[in-house]
Order: C-alpha cells, then sequence, then structure tokens
C-alpha cells in the first residue's frame, strides 16, 4: 500500500510512522503544509529579486514555466489531494484551501501597490484563475503554451487600468 511504500522509503518503523500520524490523514496534512511552506520561501526569494509589482508578478509565472518543464512535475499535489478529499470540513480539504488562498492574497498584495484594493482582489482572482488552469492542462501535456497564453493573457489583464485611466 501507499503508506508501506513511504515507511520503506522513509527508513522508519511501522510504529514510529504510527504514533506522529495515527492517521494517513495528519501524514496527508503534514505534506501538504510542508509544500506549502516551501513554495512561499521559493517565491518570496524570486520576489525579493524583482523591484517593481509587474516584475514580482512575472516572477510567479516564471516558477510555474521552469516547474511545469521540470521532469518531476506530475500536476499540482494540492489539486490531487483536493479530487480526493472534496468536504469542506476534512483537515486536507482546508490545508489546500490555506495554500490556494496563499497563493492568491499573495498576488492580490502585490497588486495594492498599483490599484485600489478592490480592483486588486478582483485581478488577483484572474491571475489566480490563470494559474490553476495553466496547471491542470500542464498536467495534461501542454505546459509550454498553457503557461505562455496564461502569462499573455495576465498581462492583457494588468494593462486594463492603465488603459482606462
Amino acid at each position: 500500500t501507499g503508506i508501506d511504500r513511504i515507511i520503506a522509503e522513509a527508513e522508519v518503523a511501522k510504529m514510529t510512522m504510527y504514533r506522529h500520524f495515527p492517521k494517513k490523514d495528519g501524514l496527508i496534512v503534514e505534506v501538504l503544509d510542508w509544500r506549502a511552506d516551501r513554495f512561499a520561501r521559493q517565491l518570496d526569494r524570486l520576489g525579493d529579486a524583482a523591484t517593481t509589482p509587474q516584475q514580482k508578478i512575472a516572477t510567479i509565472f516564471d516558477w510555474y514555466e521552469h516547474w511545469f518543464d521540470s521532469p518531476d512535475f506530475h500536476g499540482c499535489l494540492f489539486q490531487h489531494a483536493l479530487a480526493e478529499f472534496g468536504d469542506p470540513e476534512h483537515p486536507v480539504f482546508k490545508a489546500v484551501t490555506r495554500q490556494k488562498d496563499s497563493l492568491r492574497r499573495r498576488i492580490q498584495e502585490i497588486l495594492e501597490a498599483t490599484m485600489p484594493d478592490a480592483q486588486a482582489e478582483s485581478m488577483a482572482s484572474a491571475l489566480f484563475m490563470l494559474i490553476e488552469g495553466a496547471t491542470l492542462l500542464a498536467q495534461m501535456g501542454q505546459g509550454k503554451v498553457a503557461i505562455e497564453n496564461a502569462r499573455e493573457a495576465a498581462e492583457r489583464i494588468l494593462a486594463v487600468p492603465k488603459a482606462l485611466q
């Protein structure tokens, strides 16, 4: 089973694993939280090198482009977990929600430097959906074109406020 493989690869005793994670769900949540923290730290490092909000948004798309092109890309762990644990009260569902909300909030906070909060919230949601859709298409083998199209659409969305001024 899956848990036996995890125990074997982690080289821990079965009792040790079950002492720390009495239920499989607890292990899944721990892995999701670890992945979310790692992802946030990676985006922080990339964003620190950017000077403008547009560059900060571009670094997020850069991260996804690199990920889609990596040999270990097999889709989004969070999307996979959500497909298995659809109950909004389940701890796995809540862990997925935390990560996805964190990404959307990150985008929103970047955009708030250049536009009113309500507009930033709306645009952040749109950019977030582009990223999520591109991730699904990448899992279907269309990563390069998906991220290129998502990036282009994001640039057009972000150009709208300037065109209206």
